[in-house]
């Protein structure tokens, strides 16, 4: 059984890119929010990066959850798994196969912006669990986490936020993400929260600029966003990738440097914007992290870490909490 609940007000999406590219654009330094990459063509190309042999951490977070799951599955005895950013629901598999296994599992609840995205994984997922509620919500978790409302699911609830997808937050929006997430945690609950950690650079920065050049045309992907959505004229050769490591920061910057001086419209927002001979827009920020950070930022949220895992090469982290 699949439904969809669409909590995104009508026009959400295209108000939100609007407001983005035009404070982002007349900022300095220029910058635009990571979670416009993601149209049909930019999670293709994201799908392709998982698997190229520079990115880890989906490989490293996958062998956590194969060796976890099960554990994780007694810990929460989860009558109600809620992922956030679900994507394609890929690796939550090992975790719907564990608590189904523990018999515990009755509703899932993918919470993503992508509807499209939404209806396939639902799809799937209830071809391959039959019987098993799978609620899909189409909404924005900067903005909405999207839970079911409470008593509405089987209790307990194990929130899941995977991929180290917090790390494009920056630590002031980090801080209120888990405060929203701890606000809707009930006794009994638990969250899920998988950080990529501080290795050496050299590793850090091919992850994020492979030599087949996917992640390259990733970034770009961008541009032919507000090519499309806003009626720009991006012209994407114009710009090449930039990945560089912030030492200070500890997070991996992703950027467009235009290769020239150049003069880019935005008719939908009326703006126009120059760009100059090697100037750089930041795309994203993809924060790593340190066991004793990530444990203080849960605890300024009111979480408390109860368990802790990593793959055997310490790569990846995955912590699960409960509210303090």
């Amino acid at each position: 059984m699949t439904s969809l609940d669409r909590r995104l007000p009508p026009g959400f999406l295209g108000e939100a890119l609007r407001a983005d590219a035009l404070a982002g654009l007349t900022s300095t330094p220029k910058s635009l929010p990571p979670k416009w990459f993601y149209d049909a063509q930019g999670s293709a190309l994201f799908d392709k990066i998982t698997e190229l042999p520079e990115y880890y951490p989906t490989r490293a977070e996958r062998e956590i959850l194969r060796a976890t799951a099960a554990e994780i599955a007694v810990q929460t005895r989860a009558g109600t798994l809620i992922e956030l950013g679900s994507g394609s629901s890929d690796k939550t598999r090992l975790l719907l196969d564990a608590l189904r296994a523990s018999g515990t599992l009755r509703c899932y609840v993918p919470v993503d912006v992508s509807e499209p995205a939404l209806v396939a994984a639902g799809k799937a997922l209830s071809a391959e669990y039959p019987g098993l509620d799978v609620r899909a919500v189409v909404s924005d978790f900067e903005e909405r986490l999207g839970f079911p409302a409470d008593g509405d699911a089987p209790a307990p609830r194990l929130v899941v936020f995977l991929g180290s997808t917090i790390g494009n937050l920056e630590p002031g929006q980090r801080a209120a993400f888990l405060a929203r997430v701890r606000a809707r945690l009930r006794p009994g609950d638990f969250f899920l929260l998988g950080t990529d950690l501080v290795k050496d650079p050299a590793t850090l920065v091919a992850a994020y600029d492979d030599a087949s050049g996917v992640t390259a045309e990733f970034n770009k992907n961008v541009l032919a966003v507000l090519n499309t959505g806003l009626g720009a004229d991006f012209d994407l050769d114009a710009f090449e990738h930039v990945a560089a490591w912030d030492p200070i920061a500890e997070w991996i910057e992703m950027r467009l440097r235009s290769c020239l001086a150049q003069t880019v419209r935005l008719p939908a927002i009326g703006l126009t914007i120059d760009f100059t001979d090697g100037e750089e827009m930041r795309t994203e920020v993809s924060a790593k992290f340190r066991r004793p950070g990530v444990s203080a930022e849960l605890t300024a949220a009111g979480l408390a870490m109860r368990a802790w895992w990593t793959d055997a090469a310490g790569q990846f982290g995955l912590s699960l909490s409960v509210p303090a």
